[in-house]
């Protein structure tokens, strides 16, 4: 378990490349009380087969051919989704004048994350977890957490 110090009034942003909980801490640092304040969600993502209208592509360069690699439909919603997130959570900052960010994201959705924050956010975010949370209950969350 990860143990961080969660300002009353925080909010944690729990998130993975499909669904994203911004929670609210209604406790104290040392005692959260961790309470739903949004829920993001992605839209379905039909299989690659449904997705893709033909075999990849062809490149010729001085006389040589190579393929062109297949897209990943899944990689390209989850980062659509990430950027999402972090536009929802720039308003949220701004709108609730939040004072501290906590990040709770698998790694690969936690550099997508990063990668989009602007830097208002950036300077509110006290502490990042590498841990994929969004499956559990809050009260497990919460307990992961403190």
């Amino acid at each position: 378990m990860t143990t961080v110090k969660i300002p009353h009034h925080a909010r944690v942003l729990v998130a993975d490349g499909r669904k994203a909980l911004v929670l609210r801490n209604e406790g104290g640092p040392f005692n959260p009380n961790l309470t739903v304040e949004h829920v993001l969600e992605a839209p379905d993502n039909p299989p690659t087969s449904e997705q893709g209208s033909d075999e990849p592509g062809r490149t010729q360069t001085q006389g040589r051919r190579s393929a062109v690699g297949q897209t990943d439909w899944h990689a390209a919603a989850e980062a659509a989704f990430a950027s999402k997130v972090a536009e929802e959570i720039d308003r949220l900052c701004a709108r609730e004048n939040v004072r501290a960010l906590i990040v709770v994201a698998p790694p690969k959705a936690l550099a997508d994350l990063r990668g989009r924050f602007t830097d208002a956010v950036r300077k509110l975010i006290v502490a990042e977890i590498d841990k994929d949370l969004t499956k559990h209950p809050v009260g497990e969350i919460q307990r992961h957490l403190s």
